[in-house]
This record gives C-alpha cells, sequence and structure tokens, in this order.
C-alpha cells in the first residue's frame, strides 16, 4: 500500500512540473522578447541626404584655373590669329596638355606641358618649339557651397627657343604664343625659372558658378642672359579674373572668363643693332582677354566624365571690340578636352 501511494504522489508531481512547463513555454511565445522591444522602440538613425546634382555641377573656366581636385587629363589649344609688330597677320596655335592626380581629399600635384607653333608672315619665322614644364600642387576645400583653392607652381626652364642664340623661328613662336594664350605665358618664357602663387574661390550651387582668381608670377632668369628677349634679372607680373557658368540641363553649359594681366615690374628688351635696352610700351604693360563658349558633360562610367567645349576667344585694348586685329590682341578659337576619373 505505502508503495502504491508513493507512485501516486510522484506521478501527481511529475503531471504539475509538465503542466507549470507548458504555461510557461505559451507566456514566453506569447510576450515579445526584451531585445524585440528594444528593437521596436528603437528611434532610428538620421538618414544623410545627399545635396541633389544642380548643387554640385561645376563649370570649368577657359583661362582660370579649377577650384575642384581629382584624377584629371586635359588637352586645351587655343588657335589665334593677330598682327605682329610690323603690323602682318602672325599665326600661333599653342596646345597644352595637364595632368593632375588626387593624392588625399584635399591635395591634388599636377603637370602641364605646352607644344607651340607658329606661322608668321615670312618662312624665316615659322616655327614650333617646347614649352617650359609646370610642376605644381593644388590645396582645395569645400564649404557647403563655396570652394576654395590655393595653388603654387614652378615652371622648368628647359623649352626651346631659349638661350644667348636661339633659332629665330623658336623664339618667336615663343613670343607670339604668349601673345595667343597669355594664361600661360610663364610657360613660353624659356629663359626664366618662374614662381606662381595663386587663389581661386568659387560659388556653385542650383548648376550656376561664380568664380574669382588672383595670381603672382616671379620670374628669375636662369639662362640667355646676352639674348634679346630676356635682359632682367627678374621679373615680376599679376593677374586677377572672374569665371561665370551656368547649367542648361545636366549635359549642356554655357560660361565665360574675363581676366586681367598686368606686369608689376617694367620689362626690357636688348636691341640687337645698336645693343640698347628697350622698355616694353606702356600699351603693353598689362592686357584683357575674354572667352566665351558652351560646353558639354557626359559621364564615362559611375564615376569618370568628359566635358569637351569650345570658345572664342579675343584679347581687349583700348580700341575695344570694334577694333581690327591690332599688335598683341589676339582673335581665336580655343578647344578643350578634359577627362576626369
Amino acid at each position: 500500500m505505502t508503495t502504491i501511494d508513493n507512485r501516486f504522489r510522484f506521478a501527481t508531481v511529475l503531471m504539475l512540473a509538465a503542466t507549470l512547463g507548458v504555461q510557461e513555454t505559451a507566456r514566453a511565445e506569447a510576450r515579445p522578447s526584451r531585445q524585440a522591444d528594444a528593437t521596436t522602440v528603437a528611434p532610428a538613425l538620421p538618414v544623410t541626404v545627399a545635396p541633389p546634382d544642380s548643387a554640385t555641377r561645376y563649370s570649368l573656366p577657359w583661362q582660370l584655373r579649377p577650384v575642384t581636385i581629382g584624377n584629371l587629363a586635359r588637352i586645351d589649344s587655343v588657335a589665334a590669329v593677330f598682327n605682329d609688330e610690323n603690323g602682318n597677320v602672325d599665326m600661333a596655335l599653342a596646345t597644352v596638355v595637364a595632368v593632375s592626380y588626387q593624392f588625399n581629399q584635399n591635395w591634388a600635384p599636377m603637370v602641364r606641358l605646352g607644344f607651340v607653333g607658329n606661322n608668321a608672315p615670312g618662312a624665316a619665322f615659322d616655327g614650333s618649339s617646347l614649352a617650359n614644364p609646370l610642376v605644381g600642387a593644388t590645396y582645395a576645400r569645400t564649404m557647403g557651397s563655396y570652394r576654395l583653392a590655393l595653388f603654387g607652381a614652378t615652371t622648368i626652364p628647359v623649352g626651346t627657343g631659349g638661350g644667348n642664340a636661339p633659332s629665330g623661328g623658336a623664339a618667336k613662336t615663343n613670343a607670339e604664343s604668349s601673345t595667343a594664350r597669355p594664361a600661360d605665358d610663364a610657360m613660353f618664357a624659356v629663359n626664366y625659372l618662374t614662381e606662381i602663387l595663386g587663389v581661386d574661390y568659387a560659388y556653385v550651387n542650383h548648376g550656376f558658378t561664380a568664380q574669382a582668381e588672383a595670381t603672382l608670377q616671379q620670374l628669375v632668369r636662369v639662362r640667355g642672359s646676352e639674348s634679346a628677349a630676356a635682359t632682367d634679372a627678374f621679373r615680376s607680373n599679376s593677374a586677377v579674373g572672374l569665371h561665370l557658368g551656368y547649367f542648361i540641363g545636366s549635359h549642356f553649359s554655357l560660361s565665360g572668363d574675363l581676366r586681367y594681366q598686368r606686369w608689376l615690374s617694367h620689362p626690357t628688351a636688348r636691341n640687337l643693332a645698336t645693343g640698347a635696352q628697350v622698355p616694353l610700351s606702356d600699351d603693353k604693360m598689362d592686357a584683357v582677354t575674354f572667352a566665351v563658349g558652351p560646353r558639354l558633360h557626359f559621364k564615362l562610367g559611375k564615376q569618370a566624365g568628359i566635358h569637351p567645349g569650345v570658345s572664342f576667344v579675343r584679347g581687349l585694348n583700348g580700341q575695344g571690340l570694334d577694333a581690327t586685329l591690332v599688335t598683341g590682341q589676339a582673335t581665336g578659337v580655343q578647344l578643350d578636352i578634359p577627362v576626369m576619373f
């Protein structure tokens, strides 16, 4: 009897334990876990909204430096016609190839190479020349809709057409290339090493770009002390510029540059017949050039893009836009093909 009572009590305990276990399991399944509660009630993280594409579209200048940095390969050619010192029509073709590499978020070193040709009146002065290479770097920062770029560079005085007894055609080609392409005249001063410092500041938003630029150049003669074109040991030059551009849609933009350049020192040249040093005439101490034209914009994959453009280039002087071709005033066409990747 005792054995049967013990078995009955043991079976009753097992049944109660099983019943409690089933009830607890049912409650656990019906009640959401604390982790699920935390996941449900946790506040969502703020979502970063990328600016619209129209807010970051930057209009590349024709004569000024870009305020953006990145991996860039660019070929830029100007064909210009003007009158030489004797009033004869002269033609020059100046091409610059530029390459830059984005080292980090703010810095991009760059190299520029120039190749120039001249079709002068009289075959004796036709020629071609390799300009001084230019190496430098750009530091850039973006502050909302505003962009700042600081630029430093130097030319390497190895261009052709320099020295005490240069080829007449190459020397004249360098001189005329400065007229056709004044923004790169430091590269055509082949007897000089030129130190360049510049700053650019731009507003970029809603497809509109407004950019201002200032540049100082210090030229130091390193060769050709007996030549006609390099009598000064030092020369100082300056330039300021303004660029305005606007995107019409995502693949087309229209823009224009205005650039003013002025010598801070008074350059002289040597008269080879008399040996006398002749100062630069006052009407050549400064130069104003504008360029205006359209540019196309196409993507090449996810990040790369090509931005070809063509502009009309015109040099100004006291006679204004109505003047015919005059000494030191160029009229030309610029073809610019930058590829960013």
